[in-house]
């Protein structure tokens, strides 16, 4: 089974056969346009030779969501032609593909399917019941809020007021809040009631930072009452959609809601391996290593030997990560132990320089050096650190950090060099960022790393 999202932001496309994935992958990797919203030729083709039959699911309802685009006067969006390559011949709706994204991955059987985001065919947010009975997952729609009320726009909204790029750099603006003061919270209740699918029509009151741990607020407040009607229905919640990659509000509803499972590709993107698993029915063992794949040997005493001579380098090696976080597959690596290497990691990214990394951490000592469950696979919770000034670079001013666990069975060669890492040094932590510039797609090919290190001077393995 084929599953596509395409025509709107971050196109991708996953196949599913004989109850694994067997491929998943994000258009922008080939066409090397950030957030490309469609596919293109060199993505399908990788996909094909995976598929064993004729099925290609779409992970919308065109036409009900044109019925919505005629209602917000986006007539020439209506009638847009998208630029596929592959012909649909199943169709599911927009929260749903979310939905079953989120629970065919997760390890639940029984559980209540939270979907928050911009905007579907009408469904900007969603609770779902999700079974499986007789080995095929059932879902039905218990709640919905219906556009133009939609949280993930207003958020939109508050990052392009504060300069970014909307459906881009909204964890850039989630950043700000470790640097601000919730001085505006019932103007961020306020603008919530608007319709913000064009941007914020009226002038804000204070600074980006102030504005975002207000938002913050106000996100978090709004997440917990959807989160607990959930709750109603079952312990286990899985959440999909783009706002659930807010990583700061994810570890808050961690605390109240601890069976809780986050696919790490839950925005559109993630939305066609859902409308694959749809097609497909049964669960499947999730890994996020699911694209183009580098085949080549990697020694990591060779590549610790790199970060202890240079403090950083590169590892493009194995299959490409399915979402929008390097998990050791397609990262840049750097000693955690000196906040310099923040700067100078933040220089060659091209990032602003208040931006934090994330940890990559042994997962058996994740606990000595942060509050924290005994695993976060995927950087989708933040935590405190116990021991900030022993990984100064990867830990942000609010001593925080986004976490990812690597347990000892994991398939990434960032497992081994993390290893050796603590051999050598007695650290079990390594700076991981992804292997790309500001605005640029991460690293696919072997040859996308090497111009990447010729361009940048950074060593790659």
């Amino acid at each position: 089974m084929i599953g596509i999202s395409e025509g709107f932001h971050d196109a991708a496309i996953s196949v599913v056969n004989d109850g694994k994935i067997k491929f998943a992958a994000h258009a922008e990797r080939y066409s090397k346009v950030k957030h490309d919203k469609h596919l293109n030729l060199s993505v399908c083709a990788n996909a094909l030779p995976h598929a064993e039959d004729d099925i290609v699911a779409f992970y919308e309802r065109p036409w009900l969501k044109r019925t919505r685009q005629f209602f917000a006067g986006q007539y020439r969006s209506a009638f847009k032609e998208r630029n596929i390559y592959l012909t649909p011949n199943r169709y599911y709706s927009h929260h749903l593909s979310h939905a079953a994204a989120a629970f065919q991955t997760s390890p639940y059987s029984d559980a209540a399917c939270v979907v928050v985001d911009s905007i579907g065919e009408w469904d900007t947010a969603s609770i779902w019941h999700a079974q499986m009975v007789e080995g095929c997952a059932k879902y039905k729609k218990v709640w919905s809020k219906k556009y133009p009320n939609s949280i993930g726009l207003w958020y939109s909204s508050y990052t392009k007021w504060a300069g970014l790029k909307p459906l881009d750099e909204e964890y850039i603006f989630m950043g700000m809040a470790a640097f601000g003061k919730p001085l505006y919270v019932e103007q961020a209740r306020k603008l919530l009631s608007r319709n913000n699918h064009k941007g914020f029509p009226i002038s804000i009151e204070g600074n980006p930072e102030d504005n975002s741990k207000s938002a913050e607020i106000v996100l978090y407040e709004e997440l917990r009452k959807i989160f607990n009607m959930a709750r109603t229905i079952s312990n286990n919640i899985c959440y999909g959609g783009g706002v659930a990659l807010n990583c700061v509000v994810n570890a808050k509803l961690q605390k109240e809601h601890p069976f809780i499972w986050i696919m790490p590709n839950p925005g559109d993107a993630g939305a066609s391996l859902g409308a694959a698993l749809l097609s497909y029915g049964g669960t499947v063992n999730f890994t996020p290593y699911l694209g183009e794949d580098i085949q080549k040997t990697v020694d990591p005493k060779e590549v610790v030997d790199a970060l202890l001579r240079k403090g950083m380098c590169g590892v493009a090696n194995g299959p490409a990560e399915f979402g929008p976080r390097a998990l050791g597959n397609r990262s840049l690596l750097a000693d955690p132990r000196t906040l310099h290497m923040k700067d100078l990691v933040n220089t060659i990214k091209k990032r602003q320089k208040f931006r934090p990394f994330a940890p990559a951490i042994l997962e058996e000592h994740c606990q000595d050096y942060f509050h924290m469950p005994a695993d976060s696979r995927y950087m989708s919770f933040v935590y405190d650190c116990k021991r900030p000034d022993y990984i100064p670079a990867c830990v942000h001013v609010d001593n925080t950090a986004r976490v990812q666990t690597v347990p000892t069975w994991s398939s990434s060669i960032l497992r081994e060099i993390l290893e050796c890492w603590y051999e050598r040094t007695g650290c079990p932590v390594l700076l991981n960022t992804s292997l790309n510039i500001r605005g640029m797609p991460i690293v696919n090919t072997w040859q996308d790393a090497q111009d990447f290190s010729k361009t940048y001077g950074v060593e790659i393995f």
